[in-house]
């Protein structure tokens, strides 16, 4: 099997580049598991916070919010829903973390409390809004990627794990599960793995660390409102809000892990229950669902993006951290435009925020 270029991983990272590389390259996708999308891309929290995360990943956020919204307006439903983010803390907290973000408004106690009554009034003295984060349908946004991707020609092949690489005459050929396959571009998306398959192909490493983090939805004793907006403390140890008629929540832990299926440290989730039920009167009554996934990382806690300075045309996608959804769009087509060689000159500095070549890495 021939193409021009190989995506290693199908998950969002690999799942959006396809999308954007198909319609002009002939792309092949392989996936080590059974389906598409198995790891941390179907574990996530389903948002998109512009506020969230350092400058290079809020203006990615911020593009991929347009991009999404105008996906949306040719799908029967739309992926994304307005989902404020409300931050509770100390009134110094609240003007400290407004003054580092323009795009926060501080409101105050009795103005939160008409955005969420469900807080126990005694527990913060008065909160940010995020106004512009939104609610992501992730299983519709990874359907889009990859339908739009196998239209426009790619091919996708999963139970296909990169057992071998081979390099001559300037092309990669790749065994990969019962495949094997010829490429003159690799891209690495792996993932947790990501450090892995590049050793494959002869690249270093970048010190990509995986993370452990939990969600969990629970019932409630008390309706909550469906349309309610998500919250967290100022310190960003935890977050809650609606998933339906319960509570989707998450105790934001961040615990370095090894690359696997990860599962639900059963203890977080409790204790969890115990903190948000000092906060909120919703009442957890229980566990409806749990999971688990890994959020990969290099030590500066920006993705990987861009060809290696060593190996000719491997291809870095990897290291998104707890961003890979909020940036799913606009990382593919910043990232398509570097395998291609159009990248806009005014995305140079961003670019460059991201290379592999960037200073501190592994």
């Amino acid at each position: 099997m021939d193409c021009d270029v190989l995506i290693v991983g199908g998950g969002i990272a690999g799942l959006s580049l396809a999308w954007r590389l198909a319609p002009s390259r002939a792309v092949v996708l392989v996936e080590a598991e059974e389906s598409l999308g198995y790891h941390s891309s179907s574990r996530s929290a389903r948002q998109m916070q512009p506020s969230y995360g350092p400058a290079p990943i809020q203006e990615l956020t911020r593009r991929s919010i347009a991009m999404v919204g105008r996906i949306s307006e040719r799908l029967p439903a739309p992926i994304l829903m307005p989902r404020p983010l409300l931050t509770l803390g100390t009134a110094e907290q609240v003007a400290q973390l407004v003054a580092q973000d323009p795009a926060l408004a501080a409101l105050t106690h009795a103005e939160t409390m008409d955005r969420s009554p469900d807080l126990r009034p005694e527990t913060f003295e008065a909160a940010t809004v995020d106004g512009t984060a939104m609610e992501v349908d992730v299983p519709a946004l990874l359907e889009f990627y990859r339908s739009q991707a196998m239209g426009a020609g790619a091919i996708l092949l999963t139970g296909s794990r990169v057992s071998g690489v081979e390099s001559s005459a300037g092309r990669f050929q790749v065994s990969a599960g019962a495949h094997t396959i010829t490429a003159t571009i690799a891209v690495d998306a792996a993932g947790a793995w990501a450090d892995a398959v590049a050793a494959r192909f002869g690249a270093r490493p970048r010190g990509l660390q995986p993370h452990r983090r939990s969600v969990a939805i629970v019932s409630t004793e008390h309706p909550v409102a469906p349309l309610g907006p998500m919250v967290q403390p100022a310190d960003g140890s935890y977050y809650y809000r609606p998933d339906g008629g319960n509570l989707l929540i998450s105790p934001c832990e961040s615990v370095p892990a090894e690359p696997g299926d990860a599962q639900v440290a059963e203890h977080d989730i409790t204790e969890l229950i115990g903190r948000i039920g000092g906060v909120t009167t919703a009442g957890i009554t229980g566990v409806v669902q749990a999971w688990t996934g890994l959020r990969t990382q290099p030590a500066d806690g920006l993705p990987v993006v861009g060809f290696d300075a060593v190996v000719p045309n491997f291809f870095w996608l990897a290291g998104q951290g707890g961003y890979g959804i909020q940036t799913s769009a606009a990382l593919a087509t910043l990232a398509a435009a570097l395998v291609t060689g159009t990248l806009p000159d005014d995305d140079g500095c961003l670019a460059g925020a991201l290379s592999p070549q960037r200073a501190g890495l592994g």
